[in-house]
């Protein structure tokens, strides 16, 4: 690995006066973390341990990679402390806010392609399954976002009381029920469809719809209001 300083780079070559002289967009992924980075250590120059950043992980590779690490993986690496650590996550979660922006404009939620869409970047990373219950007026406009639970579908969607107490708190009308797979298969469960069931037949009594559930998984969903299973309980 060539670890020539960057201070020791021909001056054109320098990530920050490169990108000054030809364009951000010109620079590599190793050369625009570097310039995140700022400096390295005596062993490793700031490109060199931005190349070591992209390399991390053991599955995904590169900037994906990112997606997947926490500050305690990043300090495993000679020369990237806490503060770097941090400021490199701040970067990807940015990244993934600026991708959230662009597909706000077209968020509909009576199109669950919309709704899987706007949530992607937010949920396909997690290794955890987090479930959402999106809360809509009657005119069909978000009123909140809820976080319901952070694990197991099974043991966390069939928690009826918390979903309806909000509901009824808000005066909702519907809800969308949203979370997302670990593995990247959005296929549901047997405890998916049946946790699903169980919430429609309680929003059935308290008059709050559900209009459907939305399953995330990596660059890819399934609705069961697109596949018929809603209207079929």
């Amino acid at each position: 690995m060539n670890n020539l300083r960057v201070a020791d780079m021909a001056t054109e070559e320098r990530p920050v006066e490169k990108a000054l002289s030809q364009g951000i967009d010109v620079l590599s992924d190793s050369e625009l973390l570097a310039i995140i980075i700022k400096c390295g250590t005596k062993e490793h120059s700031a490109i060199n341990l931005a190349q070591m950043i992209l390399n991390k992980h053991p599955v995904y590779k590169g900037l994906p990679g990112l997606n997947y690490m926490t500050v305690n993986e990043l300090t495993e690496i000679p020369g990237i402390g806490k503060m770097k650590a941090v400021q490199i996550m701040a970067i990807t979660e940015l990244s993934k806010r600026l991708s959230r922006i662009s597909f706000k404009e077209r968020l509909t939620f009576n199109e669950p392609r919309t709704v899987a869409d706007y949530y992607m970047e937010k949920v396909r990373y997690l290794e955890k399954e987090r479930v959402y219950i999106l809360y809509l007026s009657t005119s069909g406009a978000l009123l909140k976002e809820h976080l319901l639970s952070e694990g197991s579908l099974d043991r966390s969607i069939v928690s009826q009381r918390e979903i309806f107490s909000q509901a009824l708190k808000l005066n909702a009308a519907s809800l969308i029920i949203l979370h997302n797979h670990p593995s990247g298969d959005p296929s549901p469960s047997e405890a998916d469809l049946f946790s699903t069931k169980t919430v429609i037949k309680a929003g059935k009594i308290l008059g709050i719809r559900v209009l459907d559930h939305i399953i995330i998984g990596d660059k890819k969903y399934i609705s069961l209001a697109e596949r018929g299973f809603i209207n079929e309980n």
